[in-house]
């Protein structure tokens, strides 16, 4: 089994030319072969060394995806740092807390929307190191300069490749409730993905002939740690970035991928993009067309950057399966990744000729996984698990018995072996009539509606439960008395299929749009229940009582 930097070095002496990292500007675009990024590494690595830096010291990374990201990162591997990447979003506070938690000795920072009071969140002892500006993004200012630290700077040559059992990673979770925990990763359990993949080709990249990845969900969430990072540097591949929100499509385009992850939130935007400039009436006339369709969906796939994906993947959160099934229609076959940051990436995958519109597909090689049959939580073993929380015990003990993880999610397995995912245990909730309600599974019906974009369902007070929920752009373009109406004949079907303890009374379109800067949704952008809670329930019972069952919050 080999580590992520391992693969690197091995590419740099076989592929020194093949070009490794792909920053944006303009119409332009910056490019860094293997051989050229493996002498900016070493060159950092000589700089950590200067500046004291001793093996096991933690070293943090502050800022959005960028090459800068990918050369420190490896820096601090081959120097045997341990790195503890977090959400450039992190408001202050937020930042001050896992900075403190984390122990770093070092911070880069660098690619950020916006710096503001951030420097307040770092202590005065703290090392920072800034990467060179973006253009478009704030100005860090504290630190020194990467440039001029570079200068004339001669390459590292003292440094021992990570052992398998030595730690390679801290990573912060988002929190859906509660302190965010850092979750320890060591080498053993990276390698063990890739070498799994080489034996059993799970996810099918072994079968391409071209290796380009495009980053841009977070390089701090395992996910695109694992399948962009992690397997570009497996397979000698490519990884570009997008350079802005504005210039994402372009970057896109430009680049092509053939793998590609996305969150559901993506692949909504993505539709709702294409209905924005033809209605998804003709869409999906010209999609069903048989002269057309085959020419009309080549075009789509080439506008949304997509033309040459074959292994093509959503996860983070459940995928409404009026996406998936649209995205079928263009020879797209969303495969559904079911994984945590606990389990360094994946526990469940969509087999590659499989259809998963109900199910997040079936075990990887090497997991096992059983339902507790009183809570029907998932509880799953694996090689790829974690060693434990960062210096909380009590909490490690809590999540993880004899190697196995008590994810904290509901599901069942079917007859075929495959696990769906029925929500969360601990977010069900009783209403007034003392009668337990599990919302995921009715969040994901009333997410069926392309009007909506993010659904709550909660009760507490009530007698009924309720729907609080956001517009997605299709519904923000209709007028509020088309809405009304669209969500009046939508409830009605959703609540034909539930008990009629379960059935909604009423959905309320909130004023505020939800996001993580004002504290509703976490950074991958999954609902925060206790914070809607805090926000909204005091007004539960009135909305409940309203004679109208679609309320716009004024």
């Amino acid at each position: 089994m080999k580590s992520p930097i391992e693969y690197f070095l091995d590419w740099e002496k076989q592929t020194p030319d093949q070009v490794f990292l792909r920053q944006p500007k303009g119409k332009s675009w910056k490019e860094i072969t293997y051989g050229e990024a493996a002498v900016e590494v070493r060159k950092l690595l000589q700089v950590l060394i200067d500046m004291g830096l001793k093996k096991g010291d933690h070293i943090g990374i502050l800022s959005k995806n960028c090459y800068h990201w990918i050369i420190a990162d490896l820096a601090i591997s081959l120097g045997g740092y341990i790195s503890v990447p977090y959400y450039a979003s992190l408001p202050k506070d937020q930042l001050k807390e896992v900075v403190e938690k984390s122990d770093i000795k070092l911070l880069f920072a660098g690619k950020l929307d916006e710096w503001g009071n951030k420097g307040e969140a770092l202590n005065d002892k703290l090392k920072v190191i800034k990467f060179p500006h973006y253009e478009g993004n704030a100005k860090v200012s504290v630190g020194e300069e990467w440039a001029e630290l570079m200068k004339d700077k001669k390459e590292a040559t003292d440094y021992v490749l990570p052992k398998l059992d030595e730690l390679w990673t801290i990573l912060f979770t988002s929190g859906t409730t509660g302190s965010p925990k850092g979750v320890m990763l060591n080498y053993r359990n990276v390698a063990v993905v890739f070498r799994d993949e080489e034996k059993y080709n799970t996810l099918g990249i072994n079968e391409l002939k071209e290796f380009r990845f495009f980053s841009f969900l977070p390089l701090n969430h395992v996910a695109e740690r694992i399948v962009i990072e992690s397997a570009a540097l497996y397979k000698g591949g490519s990884i570009s970035f997008g350079e802005s929100i504005d210039t994402f499509v372009d970057n896109l385009k430009d680049t092509q991928p053939t793998v590609f992850f996305a969150v559901p939130r993506i692949w909504s935007k993505f539709q709702s993009g294409i209905f924005g400039k033809v209605k998804p009436n003709v869409v999906n006339t010209l999609l069903s067309t048989p002269i057309l369709s085959s020419f009309f969906r080549a075009k789509l796939k080439v506008a949304l950057g997509l033309a040459e994906a074959k292994i093509v993947l959503t996860g983070a959160a459940l995928t409404p399966v009026h996406l998936k099934k649209w995205y079928r229609k263009l020879g797209l076959n969303l495969r559904e990744v079911y994984g945590a940051t606990e389990a360094c990436g994946a526990v469940t995958l969509t087999p590659k000729d499989e259809l998963s519109d109900v199910n997040v597909g079936k075990p990887i090689a090497g997991s096992k996984i059983r339902i507790d049959e009183q809570t029907g939580e998932i509880i799953y073993f694996s090689e790829q698990n974690m060693q434990g929380y960062y210096k909380d015990p009590e909490k490690t003990q809590e999540i993880l018995k004899d190697g196995w993880i008590y994810s904290g999610d509901k599901g069942k397995i079917d007859e075929n072996g495959s696990l769906h995912i029925v929500g969360r245990v601990k977010d069900a909730f009783k209403t007034e009539k003392g009668k337990y309600i599990t919302p995921n599974p009715i969040e994901e019906n009333l997410l069926k509606s392309d009007l909506l974009e993010q659904a709550c369902v909660v009760g507490l007070t009530t007698p009924q439960p309720i729907a609080l929920v956001n517009l997605s752009e299709n519904g923000l373009n209709k007028d509020n008395k088309q809405v009304s109406v669209e969500l009046k004949v939508h409830i009605e079907k959703v609540n034909q299929n539930l008990a009629n303890y379960e059935r909604i009374s009423t959905i309320v379109v909130t004023k505020e749009i939800w996001s993580e800067q004002n504290k509703l949704l976490t950074p991958t952008l999954k609902v925060k229940r206790n914070k809607i809670d805090e926000k909204y329930m005091n007004k539960y019972l009135d909305w409940h009582r309203e004679t109208e069952n679609i309320i716009m919050e004024s």
